[in-house]
Formats: structure tokens, C-alpha cells, sequence
């Protein structure tokens, strides 16, 4: 089994479970025998892959909480004893921080502290891995990835607050985590994540299917800013190699990590809007009219750390992503297939891709 068989009977806390990257973990963590905790707001959304494939039926529990209500979660920490904590509970969205900058802090980065605080309270606890974003870093548009040395930033309040959770994760790992000890704390650094279940707002692939299925026009804000798309498990594989690694090995790996495609695979937003509509089948994309509100342009990040130091390398290339991401809307728009089962073949042809190419995290 991957991941060294670590998380077999491991009790797993994921905080924001509801959301999209957290019901795939949960998914992928219940398969590899995990007992897996959830702690996270309902999903805001009409339709949610939480619901569709009833995540709270493979859970051991599942708790519908704000990490801003610092006894609640404190509490609950307590009572589950966790022996790891993902945490990727966060208002994950760039457009939405201008108008939620408030709430995009509170959350991101008090909130955060909330969960380090409560792991820090919890003598079980042995590993943290801190999801943050790809956007971490004080963006100068260059043509070269960031590596995890260069310096946090972020134009926009989304992307400073997760700035601000990796500065803030490295002072707590100083000023509390000596040696690992109680728990050895990391962060990933990943973004513009696609894959089945995300219905968030101002996603590219989730307006391009929505524009398909009402037979309407996909229009395009920033079509040659570029990003480094990767399938949702991409990340994710990461993320579960960093928290084996922080469970096996401790301090040693208590730092930060990027996890991002091949160069190849950061290619244009029209580029990728053009091959959700060739996998589909149908569908036109246009250039619409941007509304002033700053995206990043250039955006890519360096892997070699990851690659070098624990195993982790791209399984997917972007057509690949699309296509998968592409398949799993058709199945449940098209089919209206068991996306449970569906989404659990996905993960299981993922984990046979990685094995093929003898990528390490599959095959430890």
C-alpha cells in the first residue's frame, strides 16, 4: 500500500473536510484505512461534493464548525485525539477576499492559529501539514518557479493572508515546536488545484462546464494569464507524503514544500478552456470583458524540493488533468452515476498511473 501503509488505524482530524480538496482527502485517507475526523462550515454552494457523495457516511465523524470559534474546536481536538491534523479549512477564494477581507483573515490566519493552538493542547498529536497556496509568495510576474526560500507576500488579500499563515506557521515551529516535539508542523504550497466536485465561484473549469450545460457562451477574464494546473490528487499525494514523512521522521521534515505540475503543464487559461470544451464535446469560448479587480499573470512554481526529498512528482500532465476533471461532470451531469464509486475509480487509476511511472509516494 502507499505511503507506507502510515495511515492504517491512524486517527486523521481534516479540518474544512467539506470543501473540495477536503472530501477528496477524506475519500483517499478512508481507502488507505485511515480513521478519519472532519471539522469544517457546511458547503455555501447549491450543489456540493460533500452531499453527492454523502461524506459523513465514511467518516467516523463529521463536525459542521467555524475553526474562528476557538473553544468549540479546541474542544473537539480534545475529544477526537488525532495523531495528525491536514488543515484546509480557509476562505479559499482571490476574487472574494476584496470583498470579504475581514472574514479572508479571520479565518486564514486567526483561524489558523486556532488549530496550531489546539494541536499544541493535544498530547496525541504528532504531525501538522498547513495547506496554504501556490499565491504565498510576493509575486513579480518572472518567468522562473518560486522556490520555498523566496520571500511570502501577495498583491491581494487572499493571497497576503496566506502569506501570513506560512510566516505564521514558521514563527510557531521556532518559538514552540523544538525538534518536532510536540508535533512537527509543515506547510504545502499548492494551487489552480482542478478536478470533479468544485462548484466554488470564479473557477475556471467549473464556469466553463456551467456555461456548457446551460448552452451559453464560456467567456474568458485573463485568457493568457498562465497557471500551474494539476489534478486535485496532484496535491493532495503530497500532502499525505509530507504527513508520512512527519510521522516516520519528525523534525527533519518540518519545513515548507511545493507541489505544482511540469513545466509543460502551465499553459494559458484559453488553452485550458478550449480542451474542457474538445473533451466535452461541445461548447465555445469567447474573451470577455475583465471587471479591474488585479490577477496574477505569471504564475509557476519550483518542485525539485519535493521531487528530491520525498518522492513526489507529477503523475498527471494538464490534458490528462482536463480530461479526467472533464469525465467526472460528464458522469454526473451526463450519467448521473454513483460519483462515490466514480470519484474512488479515479483515485484508484491515479494511484496505478504513479505506480507505472515508479513515482515513490506509490510505491513506499
Amino acid at each position: 500500500m502507499s505511503f507506507n501503509n502510515i495511515y492504517h488505524k491512524k486517527r486523521v482530524l481534516i479540518t474544512g473536510h467539506a470543501g473540495f480538496k477536503g472530501c477528496w482527502l477524506s475519500m483517499w485517507l478512508k481507502k488507505l484505512g485511515a480513521e478519519v475526523y472532519g471539522y469544517s462550515l457546511k458547503p455555501d454552494t447549491t450543489e456540493s461534493f460533500y452531499d453527492i457523495i454523502k461524506l459523513p457516511e465514511l467518516l467516523y465523524d463529521s463536525k459542521i464548525a467555524d475553526i474562528r470559534n476557538r473553544q468549540e474546536l479546541f474542544d473537539y481536538v480534545a475529544k477526537v485525539k488525532p495523531d495528525i491534523i491536514f488543515h484546509l479549512a480557509a476562505q479559499p477564494l482571490v476574487r472574494l477576499s476584496y470583498f470579504e477581507p475581514i472574514t479572508t483573515y479571520e479565518t486564514n490566519v486567526i483561524g489558523t492559529l486556532n488549530v496550531l493552538e489546539a494541536a499544541r493542547l493535544c498530547p496525541s498529536v504528532k504531525a501538522f501539514v498547513n495547506v496554504t497556496t501556490d499565491k504565498c509568495y510576493e509575486n513579480k510576474e518572472k518567468n522562473q518557479g518560486y522556490t520555498e526560500d523566496e520571500p511570502m507576500g501577495g498583491y491581494d488579500m487572499y493571497s497576503s493572508s496566506k502569506g501570513c499563515s506560512e510566516i505564521l506557521s514558521a514563527s510557531y515551529r521556532r518559538s514552540f515546536l523544538e525538534n518536532g516535539k510536540p508535533f512537527a508542523l509543515a506547510t504545502g504550497r499548492a494551487g489552480n488545484v482542478i478536478g470533479g466536485g468544485d462548484w466554488a465561484k470564479d473557477r475556471l473549469i467549473v464556469d466553463c462546464i456551467n456555461s456548457i450545460i446551460a448552452q451559453k457562451t464560456i467567456y474568458i477574464r485573463n485568457p493568457l494569464a498562465t497557471r500551474p494546473w494539476q489534478f486535485v490528487l496532484e496535491p493532495l499525494a503530497g500532502y499525505l507524503r509530507l504527513g508520512q514523512k512527519l510521522l516516520e521522521n519528525g523534525a527533519q521534515y518540518a519545513q515548507g514544500y511545493n507541489f505544482g505540475p511540469h513545466h509543460n503543464s502551465v499553459v494559458k487559461v484559453a488553452e485550458v478552456a478550449k480542451m474542457v470544451t474538445s473533451f466535452w464535446g461541445e461548447g465555445r469560448v469567447e474573451v470577455g470583458g475583465a471587471d479591474g479587480l488585479h490577477e496574477a499573470t505569471l504564475l509557476e512554481l519550483n518542485i525539485e524540493k519535493a521531487k528530491q526529498e520525498l518522492g513526489i512528482e507529477p503523475v498527471y500532465d494538464v490534458k490528462q488533468a482536463v480530461a479526467a476533471t472533464t469525465a467526472w461532470y460528464k458522469e454526473h451531469y451526463l450519467q448521473s452515476a454513483d460519483m462515490r464509486e466514480f470519484s474512488y475509480t479515479q483515485i484508484a487509476a491515479f494511484e496505478q498511473a504513479a505506480q507505472s511511472k515508479q513515482i515513490l509516494w506509490s510505491l513506499a
